[in-house]
């Protein structure tokens, strides 16, 4: 579902978004960081809520089984942390575009099923 002219920008699955992840405890990360979102556009529309995984560029997530590697238009690379998803009120965390935009279906994919290998939703 695309949004309509004149309508508000709605995070669809797929696109990498800016979401702010404060407040947080432990070894979440705080502030404004990117998000793949992996819940599909009517959901966010409908309930005001994105589901996705955080990203980073802390290159030591190579080397990180449960993280997926994502390059953007400049070459640049970045991690999706499988291990972490977030739900989050993309509204009230005033969530923007992010410049990498969408279209990321392949390693939300890649994502998905490494979040699978850890919880084994899909094999019940």
């Amino acid at each position: 579902m695309k949004a309509k002219a004149g309508v508000k920008w709605i995070p669809e699955r797929g696109e990498i978004i800016y979401v702010n992840h404060s407040p947080h405890a432990g070894k979440e990360m705080p502030g404004i960081h990117p998000l793949l979102v992996a819940s599909p556009q009517t959901f966010n529309a409908q309930t005001g809520i994105v589901i996705g995984f955080p990203m980073t560029h802390a290159a030591f997530n190579a080397d990180n089984p449960f993280a997926v590697a994502v390059q953007g238009p400049k070459n640049e690379v970045g991690y999706v942390l499988a291990f972490q998803p977030k739900s989050f009120d993309w509204k009230e965390r005033g969530a923007t575009k992010h410049p990498w935009g969408g279209g990321h279906g392949k390693v939300l994919d890649a994502a998905l099923e490494k979040l699978d290998a850890i919880c084994g939703i899909c094999s019940r």
